[in-house]
Parts: structure tokens; sequence; C-alpha cells
């Protein structure tokens, strides 16, 4: 699949995203941020206050096929970049409209696919030609290293996702990156790049210290859309044995999964040019401990609502006194990320988390 652009795509996502932004057409929020370290792994923590302002009524009521405004239906002119592909377009990429990272961009269905529904092959294969494109032009070079995208999707009502219309989100690295968490790396990248093999399996790849359940495995260079889906597929009947208490390698239970329609699960997928990861979602929120008077009147005082951005090693909180609570106590963040997170098993079937 081609996006069929007439620039390279992340100078078209930054031209647009200043204009959106210079025109109020986005709200950009500033963050603080800050290093911490959990289970071994660094971990960007990011201070939202605008988090405690966003809109509550972006998640529809369950009980309703469609939400009452879909924001990717007719997407804003102002925060669409473009359709693709040109001579039968079935995705449209368009800007977040609440970033809190320069250049947050989403790619949508252009018409209507259920957000807990499977991933399909169109899916799976234009999010990797936005990732390809990304650092393609010479000129979106910063550095030695070319840019890169951080792709994400978040399915089901445990995965943190706000709209029930299909799309994944696409996050630059470099803007990512701030000099206040220098030697921070995507948590994706650093299980690319330490990576274990599950017991008894040569398949599957993990971070031993990371407190739930995840499962990776590499893709090869210019994968086709049924590759991509093979291996989609492969990772999320793991993800399902993992919620079952069951071998990963065991395969789906009977019924066997179907490969289409409405997911058996929750959970967070990541994918970058080299790496896909999957983990099953328990609970969108955990909650830390928080002192009654640095609480003061926060709104649900140290409930984290989490998505697929805990693999890309990154989160924010609302409050100040939740920053400082995890800041002062990293092993809290620990806690969280096991509580959202199911246990991982071993070759037998044992939690060993």
């Amino acid at each position: 699949m081609q996006l069929g652009l007439s620039e390279s795509l992340s100078a078209l996502v930054a031209r647009r995203f200043i204009a959106a932004k210079e025109g109020g057409d986005l709200v950009f929020s500033q963050t603080h941020l800050s290093l911490i370290t959990a289970a071994g792994i660094p971990y960007q923590l990011r201070y939202c206050p605008a988090l405690g302002k966003k809109p509550s009524n972006l998640k529809p009521e369950t009980t309703l096929p469609r939400p009452k405004f879909d924001p990717f239906e007719n997407p804003s002119p102002e925060l669409l970049i473009a359709h693709f592909p040109p001579e039968n377009p079935s995705h449209a990429l368009v800007l977040n409209k609440f970033p809190v990272i320069p250049n947050h961009f989403i790619l949508s269905t252009k018409e209507w696919r259920a957000q807990t529904d499977l991933l399909e092959k169109a899916d799976l294969e234009a999010a990797y030609e936005c990732l390809r494109t990304w650092g393609q032009d010479d000129n979106t070079t910063t550095g030695p290293a070319p840019r890169r995208l951080f792709a994400f999707f978040n399915s089901g009502e445990d995965s943190g996702a706000s709209q029930p219309h299909r799309h994944l989100q696409f996050l630059p690295v470099e803007a990512m990156r701030q000099p206040e968490t220098e030697g921070w790396h995507p948590l994706i990248d650093v299980l690319t790049a330490h990576a274990q093999s599950h017991p008894g399996s040569s398949t599957f790849q993990y971070l031993p210290h990371l407190p739930f359940a995840h499962f990776a495995l590499p893709l090869p260079k210019n994968p086709s859309a049924d590759t991509l889906q093979s291996i989609y597929i492969s990772l999320y009947c793991a993800a399902v044995a993992a919620t079952e208490g069951r071998d990963p390698r065991q395969g789906p239970t009977e019924p066997a999964l179907s490969i289409d329609g409405p997911s058996a699960i929750s959970y967070n997928l990541a994918m970058t040019l080299s790496t896909m990861m999957i983990a099953p979602r328990r609970s969108e929120t955990a909650k830390i401990p928080m002192d009654p008077i640095a609480a003061g009147d926060i709104v649900d005082p140290g409930v984290l609502s989490l998505n697929g951005t805990i693999l890309a090693g990154t989160l924010m909180v609302k409050a100040e006194a939740e920053w400082d609570a995890l800041r002062s106590n990293p092993e809290n963040l620990s806690r969280v990320l096991r509580d959202v997170g199911f246990s991982r098993v071993d070759s037998y079937g044992n939690s060993v988390l």
C-alpha cells in the first residue's frame, strides 16, 4: 500500500500540526517530564494538568454501536492530513486533537470499523507503510539516525481506548525524547535489544523483569500484508492464552479463535519497523497510594489511566501529587504495571510474575 503523498510524511505532518496549532484547531498541552526506573526499565513520567480538563465524554456508552460524535467519520479539514490510497481511499491520516507530544497523528479507517474488532490486513499494511515512509526523506534526518515512529493500538474497554471507530496512533520517537529523560529509549526498543525467548519457546520474545504479560515477534524487512497479519494473529493468540493462564504455545482453546470480528480480550499493540509487541490488559486503571493532604481536591486521586503508550515506556498523570508519589517511590509504578496487566505464565502454565 502506497500513501501517494506529494511530500514526505514527516514534513506533511509537521506542517499540518503547526497550522492546526496556530489556528486553534488542536489543543497542545505542555507536560512536566521526569525519568523513573521501574523493574529495571527507564520510564518517562509526564505530569499533564490538561488531563484533568480533557472532555470526559469522549468514550461513548458501551451499549451504543456508534459514538454520538465520530471524529473520524468526516474529519475536520484542519486536522485531516490525507486520505489514501489515492485511487480508492480506505484510510485517513488525522492529527490528534488533544496532543501532549508534537506531531501525534492517527490512522483511521475511512468507513466505520469497530475498535474492538481485530485488525485487518489493510490496517496493518497501512500502519507499516507509515512507519516505513516516516524516515525515508534525507531531509528528515536528525543527527546520525533517521526519524522514527512508534505505533500503538488500544482495543477493548480495559485498554485505554477513547474512541470506538478503529484507529491506530503514531508518536515520533524524536518528539518523545527530551533532555530531562536522557538515557530513555522506547520500551519496545529495549525489548528488541535485550529480548529473551519465553521458556520452552523459541518464538515469542519478552523482557524478564517487566511486571506484566507481553509477547513480541521480530518483523522482516518489507513484510507483506499476509506476513503482518500472521505475526499479529500469533501475538493475539498468545495474549488470549495469557489471560486464561495457559502456555502461549498451546494455541487457541476450542472453539478456535476467530481471526476477524470482535476481539476476545482487551489489549495494547505496539509496532516499529523491527518489532511487533502485544500486552493483554486486565484493567484500564490502577491506583497508587496517596497522602490525603497532598491529594487535595484532585478528582479520583491516585487513579492512573494507562493506554498503549506503556509499551513505549511513557505514561502520564493528571496531578502533581501523583507525579511526586511515583517519583518518590518508583515501586508504585511497578505495581501499577502489574495491576493493569496479566501475569506471565511459564511453559507449564504457571504464573512467573
